[in-house]
């Protein structure tokens, strides 16, 4: 009974969430400053017929004939039958394939990135936690160090060092110029050969705060009485390690973790820029400057819903990892 009132609980926080930033995502863009019809009239045709531009407006959903409450249940009605709009920066394309082109590089580099530090971060603050006092304590401060430095000032000297200097990896973009996307092996190993390098920068920017966070962690729960009755039984000290100590205290770090994950799709926009990488990030920064509402929506959308959904599965991990989240909640 408390299970099923937990889920239900968080179902309809998650779907007010849901509702507040779609009506968010619809009413923001209206609210900036310029027309984006005329716009894009500007930047393509320019003088048109007045009724080709109210064409424009209502192939946008921007009809200024209904009034913003109409718009919006119309916004709803798109939204359901899955279909975003066109984009005005890019030749009237469907915000769906525009998105799905830019997508799969943002969670191929991010995702990856994002998952190796986690997964790195929290096995060395264990280790750290688990002997602290101990020489391997200097790894805090050296990898907090490098989470403090700018990100787009690392990623220039990455450049510099690895590929102006030494030549071991392209400075810019997901695949070498020229090349067209396939998949075959060639293409495969020259997209991860430009990817490497920012990866790398995005591991050693984050990696501080993982391994920070779950090395305080561990040394609070070494303090519990359960630890301490667990290694009385004579019990491993790996087994005190993975089963008592470490299972506990990466809870915290799972939430943590998925908001990472969530705002993967959001992609890096500073590392994007300095890498000249095809994201999600540059794209909206795009869309953005042409004042692009259709695309601006979209990717809006798509970050709002894979970060809700990252928070649902976190919540179910935390609830299954630990039963006395169910209890408190319900």
């Amino acid at each position: 009974m408390n299970t099923l009132r937990f889920f239900a609980r968080r179902t309809a926080f998650y779907l007010f969430t849901a509702w507040a930033a779609i009506t968010i995502n619809f009413f923001l863009p209206r609210m900036m400053k310029g027309d984006p019809i005329q716009a894009y009239l500007a930047r393509n045709r320019g003088d048109v017929s007045p009724e080709a531009t109210r064409s424009l407006e209502i192939l946008f959903g921007l009809d200024s004939s209904k009034s913003l409450l109409q718009q919006y249940a119309d916004y709803w009605g798109l939204i359901f039958s899955g279909n975003l709009g066109r984009s005005l920066s890019h030749g009237l394309a469907p915000v769906t394939e525009v998105i799905g082109t830019a997508l799969p590089w943002t969670i191929g580099l991010v995702g990856v990135a994002t998952i190796l530090s986690f997964t790195i971060g929290t096995l060395v603050g264990s280790l750290i936690g688990w002997h602290r006092g101990s020489r391997a304590d200097v790894l805090v401060p050296i990898s907090t160090f490098f989470g403090t430095v700018p990100y787009f000032w690392m990623g220039l000297i990455a450049i510099a060092v690895f590929a102006s200097n030494l030549g071991w990896f392209p400075a810019s973009h997901a695949y070498g110029k020229g090349a067209a996307p396939n998949l075959s092996l060639a293409f495969v190993g020259d997209v991860l050969q430009h990817g490497i390098l920012p990866a790398l920068t995005i591991v050693v920017a984050s990696l501080g705060g993982w391994i920070l966070g779950m090395r305080n962690m561990m040394v609070t729960i070494l303090d519990e009485d359960y630890v301490t009755v667990a290694q009385a039984k004579g019990l491993s000290s790996r087994r005190v390690l993975l089963r008592y100590a470490a299972r506990n205290a990466v809870l915290p770090q799972i939430q943590s973790f998925a908001l990472a994950l969530g705002f993967i799709v959001g992609g890096t926009l500073v590392m994007e820029l300095v890498f000249s990488y095809p994201g999600i990030g540059k794209l909206l920064l795009d869309a953005t400057g042409a004042k692009d509402y259709p695309l601006m929506q979209g990717v809006f959308l798509i970050i709002t819903l894979t970060v809700l959904v990252a928070n649902i599965l976190a919540d179910v991990a935390y609830a299954v990892l630990d039963p006395r989240t169910r209890q408190t909640e319900a």
